[in-house]
């Protein structure tokens, strides 16, 4: 969860005024200080905005984005644009807003200016600024970050002292390092500035991410799951963290821990490829579950010719010869030149024809293996999933606000269901703000709470929306809290009053075969001493 999220959430059903969702673009500020070593500030301030300013109504777009956008116009990336430049940069990449500034240090005061381009409107808001002692680097661009957010939303419910004081702590010589790494020419010197970050700041999430991301890159595997494997859990950055250890485990042979890392993602991003790896690193441990996962990444991105292969090659080995032909024709179809698609095509019809002529099989022809895939796509998820609500959002704007917040709820149930758990949370928090009293939307914050395990604010969740409207959902968020809890003859309770308003429900079946067997173990007698 981003800060501006966290703490908006903090703040209750305060709405957070200003247009709808944008799409933003941080520049490296300009150092106009005569003093030295003070050039890597310039590029400290995308990093630090980029990380601060996320939230549910606006999209940062990363360095990469910005990076490649300068290479197709031919920008090189270590000369400050003009504002020509900039706003053609910004044109390329479909930025909403552009925030650029400049910096100085007078040997007593670190002042930095900031600036917003308004691409919508065609205009430039007045200048920003803040100052402190350059130690407090950190904390002046935080003071930063939150005048552009109110500047974005003059309604914004929450104070600067709140915001910078629920800032991530990072040591400043940590930070230093960090950017340094980021901007590295070689990868020798990016691990060896990431992991002195590290060192100075162990918890620190960014820069575990990146010096994993590195050894993995630069094929040092083992020292890849060890870093990566640090990254909390519970911390936004932890799927792509997995992502990549997984990739690494794979590569090592551990196909085990590979599974493990590629299911964590699975369960919270699932993209097409986390599919496809999940069901790579479920192949190689011949689990029949693989083919399963294959088909889900060739359903989500039926573009993609490998997704096709890989299906094919499992159902090949479960000798669904039909299927595996149909998928090798769509991945033939989509890349003719695959010589290994046409070789194995060429063996499941041989084998086709052996099984219809009743002769032998050709058993001992070789099976290719599974491709995996290495990129990681969640930022242009992100983008496109934010532009799709974007659109949307700009359709219900006039609208009632029960409708509108009717939107978000779909929108929540729809990315539980699929497994985007914050995702899910922002769309629920976002029709609460909208209708307080809509029910299904305190039903999806109870359901990721409990997702996220947090039992005693699922659970009043759940009751608040029972108050204001009975459903089989909320009922049996509190069955299964209740079953966890080993409180038996209350789930039982919740399930029953569940059954009565859906008697069909699949999910509450089931959950009654789960308690009626706790029941009955609870009511076998002790054994006599």
């Amino acid at each position: 969860m981003g800060l501006l999220l966290a703490i908006a959430t903090e703040a209750g059903t305060a709405q957070i005024a200003g247009p709808t969702g944008q799409t933003v673009v941080v520049f490296p500020f300009e150092n106009r200080s005569r003093a030295p070593g003070l050039e890597w500030i310039s590029e400290s301030f995308p990093e630090l905005l980029a990380e601060r300013l996320v939230s549910p109504d606006l999209y940062v777009l990363t360095r990469e984005d910005r990076l490649r956008a300068c290479d197709r116009i031919g920008i090189p990336a270590d000369v400050h644009p003009s504002h020509a430049t900039i706003y053609r940069v910004a044109e390329q990449i479909d930025a909403d807003v552009v925030i650029f500034g400049s910096y100085t240090f007078d040997g007593q005061a670190f002042t930095a200016n900031a600036q917003l381009l308004d691409m919508r409107r065609e205009r430039l808001l007045p200048q920003l600024t803040e100052s402190g002692p350059l130690v407090q680097l950190i904390e002046v661009e935080t003071a930063l970050t939150w005048d552009i957010l109110r500047t974005l939303h003059p309604n914004f419910p929450v104070s600067k002292e709140a915001f910078t004081s629920a800032a991530a702590p990072i040591r400043l010589d940590a930070f230093e390092n960090y950017v340094r790494g980021v901007t590295a020419s070689n990868p020798q010197d990016q691990i060896r500035r990431f992991r002195e970050a590290v060192r100075l700041n162990p918890a620190y999430p960014e820069a575990l991410l990146q010096l994993g991301k590195t050894y993995y890159q630069q094929r040092q595997y083992d020292q890849a799951v060890s870093t990566l494997g640090k990254v909390p859990q519970n911390d936004p950055l932890a799927r792509e963290a997995n992502f990549y250890l997984g990739l690494s485990s794979y590569y090592q042979g551990d196909f085990q821990r590979a599974e493990t890392a590629f299911g964590f993602v699975a369960a919270r991003m699932p993209l097409p490829e986390v599919y496809n790896n999940l069901g790579v690193a479920q192949s190689r441990r011949n689990e029949k579950s693989a083919a399963e996962y294959f088909q889900k990444a060739s359903e989500t991105d039926p573009n993609d010719a490998d997704y096709h292969f890989n299906f094919a090659v499992a159902l090949y080995r479960s000798g669904d010869l039909a299927g595996a032909t149909k998928q090798l024709r769509e991945a033939l179809g989509l890349r003719p030149d695959d010589a290994e698609a046409k070789s194995l095509l060429d063996n499941v019809n041989t084998e086709a024809t052996n099984r219809i002529q009743q002769r032998a099989t050709t058993a001992n022809a070789r099976v290719p293996l599974e491709r995996i895939r290495a990129s990681y796509g969640e930022n242009t998820f992100r983008q496109l999933a934010f532009k799709l609500n974007e659109a949307a959002e700009q359709r219900l704007a006039k609208t009632d606000p029960k409708i509108h917040a009717q939107y978000h709820t779909d929108r929540g149930q729809q990315f539980m269901n699929q497994g985007f758990v914050s995702e899910a949370e922002r769309e629920f928090r976002e029709s609460i703000v909208l209708a307080p009293t809509n029910a299904d939307a305190h039903t999806g914050i109870a359901r990721v709470l409990e997702a996220n395990n947090d039992p005693a604010g699922a659970r009043a969740e759940a009751e608040a929306a029972l108050r204001l409207k009975p459903s089989v959902e909320a009922f049996l968020v509190l069955a299964r809290l209740d079953l966890r809890d080993n409180r038996i003859d209350e789930a039982a309770t919740s399930v029953d009053q569940a059954l009565r308003l859906d008697p069909n429900n699949g999910r509450a079946l089931a959950l009654k075969r789960a308690v009626a067997a706790k029941l009955a173990e609870k009511a076998q007698p002790l054994p006599h001493p």
